[in-house]
C-alpha cells in the first residue's frame, strides 16, 4: 500500500504540472464520477492528507478524492507520450493542455462537494498527518491515549485515526529505530518514548518523501525476515499483527518484549 511519503510525492508532481491548468478533457472507468462537473474546472491545489490525495477544483470548490489502497498510483505524462502501465488500468484520465494525469488502479475515486471532506466517513476521522510541517505530536499522543491502553504500538501506528500516513514499512522501521517491540502495549511506554517513536517515523518518512530512489532510507527490517539484524546479527522475525493482519518485522534482540 502506498504510504504517506509516496502520496506526498504524487501530490508534489501533480501540483507541479497541473495547478493553474484547466481540465480540458477527461475519461473514467468510475460509473458514478460525473465528468461534466470536472471538465472545464481549473486545478487549484493538490493536497496529500495521510494516504489520501485531494485535488481541489475551481470555481466549483469541488474536491476530487482518491485513495490508492494497495494498488493505485498517479502518473503525469506529456500529451502523446506512452504510458508506463496498460490503458485498461487507467481508472481516471485528466487532460490538462500539454499534460495528462492518469490514476491507475485506485479503488477509490470520487468527487466531493465543496466542504464535503468535513463529513466524509474516512477523511473526517483522520488523525494529524505524519508529514505535516508542524507535526502535532501532542495531538497524536492524546489520540493514542484515547485508545485501549493494551493496544500494541504496531497497531497504533497503523491506526489512521491516531496518526495518518504511516504504513507498514515505516511503522516497522520506526519501531526498529527506537528499539521498541511491535507487540508492546501503549501503556507500557512513557509519553516521551511514544513522542520519540512518532517523531522518528516522521523523520524517516520526510527523508523518503523528499529523496530520489537512490537516497531514500534503506530498509533495516521490513521484508527482511530470516536475515541478520544490521545491528546485532540476530535473525529478523516476522508475524501478522492486528485486525489488518499486516506483517510486522522486528529483531527479537534489539526489540525485546516489554
Amino acid at each position: 500500500m502506498p504510504e504517506g511519503d509516496t502520496i506526498h510525492r504524487s501530490a508534489a508532481s501533480l501540483r507541479r504540472w497541473l495547478v493553474g491548468r484547466e481540465i480540458t478533457g477527461a475519461r473514467t472507468q468510475v460509473a458514478s464520477l460525473a465528468l461534466d462537473r470536472v471538465i472545464g474546472q481549473t486545478v487549484d491545489d493538490v493536497e496529500a492528507r495521510g494516504k489520501h490525495l485531494l485535488m481541489r477544483l475551481t470555481p466549483s470548490g469541488r474536491v476530487l478524492h482518491s485513495h490508492m489502497r494497495m494498488t493505485g498510483s498517479w502518473h503525469v505524462y506529456p500529451a502523446g507520450q506512452p504510458w508506463r502501465r496498460p490503458a485498461r488500468q487507467a481508472r481516471l484520465v485528466l487532460e490538462c493542455g500539454d499534460h495528462v494525469a492518469v490514476c491507475f488502479n485506485a479503488p477509490v475515486i470520487e468527487l466531493l462537494k465543496d466542504g464535503g471532506e468535513l463529513l466524509h466517513p474516512s477523511l473526517s476521522k483522520l488523525g494529524p498527518d505524519i508529514l505535516d510541517d508542524q507535526l502535532d505530536v501532542h495531538g497524536i499522543r492524546t489520540r493514542a491515549k484515547a485508545r485501549d491502553p493494551e493496544v500494541s504500538l504496531g497497531e497504533l501506528l497503523l491506526d489512521q485515526r491516531v496518526v495518518s500516513g504511516v504504513g507498514n514499512i515505516w511503522r516497522c522501521e520506526a519501531l526498529y529505530a527506537e528499539r521498541l517491540n511491535p507487540w508492546t502495549p501503549r501503556a507500557a511506554i512513557t509519553d516521551d518514548q511514544w513522542d520519540a517513536l512518532v517523531s522518528t517515523a516522521a523523520r524517516l518518512m520526510r527523508a523518503s518523501a523528499r529523496g530520489t530512489m537512490a537516497d531514500r532510507p534503506v530498509a533495516q527490517v521490513h521484508r527482511r525476515a530470516g536475515r541478520p539484524c544490521p545491528r546485532c546479527g540476530t535473525r529478523i522475525e516476522a508475524r501478522q499483527q492486528g485486525d489488518l493482519a499486516r506483517t510486522a518485522y522486528w529483531c527479537p534482540t534489539c526489540q525485546p518484549p516489554a
